[in-house]
């Protein structure tokens, strides 16, 4: 969703006088939720009962989550609805994503709940992504997110909250692991397909550079010969 503004974006829609606005002030909010994850998740605190119900750490764990994913849903709504899509909303909204996401999973590795090298490959992924973007940025290119990209997000999210349920509840062992085997193979075809869609319009800005070149070349050929 966040790459998806910044896909979208027009220099017209840029107002980077107003950068706080409420989508960057639900974006900072995300990124202040992932101290408090991985306080809750690596203390394994707080274990409350509210009326006789038990809400152990994992469930604070799994809201906290939650509500950091909804921050990412409602800024980029509002941000598009009231064409507020600023500079630094662009720059701190993938940031704070990838905080999120790579503080979660470190952490459920410290827990003994994931294995280390499917974090290893999840945040991989983001760090190749990163530097591809930043290649195209230079480039004066704009990458648009695609499904698979926003398909990983929603299932990160999800595998997420399920791993963190099994701190307490083995039964959903199962299912946490097949969430984070989806996760593993989606962010391997995501980081596949945005790779070639990387590399097709690098590759037609190479040969775009070419032919002008020669293009140059040949205008510059005739005054070659009569300055001779």
């Amino acid at each position: 969703m966040n790459q998806s503004i910044a896909a979208g974006l027009r220099p017209a829609y840029v107002f980077p006088d107003n950068d706080m606005n409420l989508p960057n002030s639900l974006t900072i909010l995300r990124i202040f939720f992932v101290p408090l994850l991985v306080v809750v998740l690596l203390t394994r605190q707080p274990n409350w009962e509210f009326w006789g119900l038990p809400i152990h750490f994992e469930v604070w764990g799994v809201l906290i989550l939650l509500m950091a994913a909804a921050t990412d849903v409602m800024d980029g709504y509002i941000a598009r609805k009231r064409h507020e899509i600023t500079t630094l909303g662009i720059l701190l909204d993938p940031i704070a994503d990838k905080l999120l996401i790579s503080a979660a999973f470190i952490s459920l590795v410290q827990m003994g709940l994931v294995p280390a090298w499917m974090v290893v490959i999840i945040i991989g992924r983001e760090f190749i992504v990163v530097g591809l973007r930043d290649i195209a940025v230079s480039e004066g290119l704009i990458i648009p997110a695609s499904a698979l990209g926003k398909t990983k997000m929603i299932l990160q999210v999800m595998a997420g909250c399920a791993v963190i349920l099994t701190a307490n509840h083995p039964a959903l062992r199962l299912l946490g692991i097949t969430l984070l085997w989806l996760v593993v193979l989606s962010a391997i075809a995501s980081a596949v397909h945005y790779f070639q869609m990387f590399w097709g319009q690098i590759d037609l800005r190479v040969e775009q550079r070419r032919r002008n070149v020669l293009v140059v070349e040949r205008e510059e050929k005739p005054q070659d010969v009569l300055t001779r």
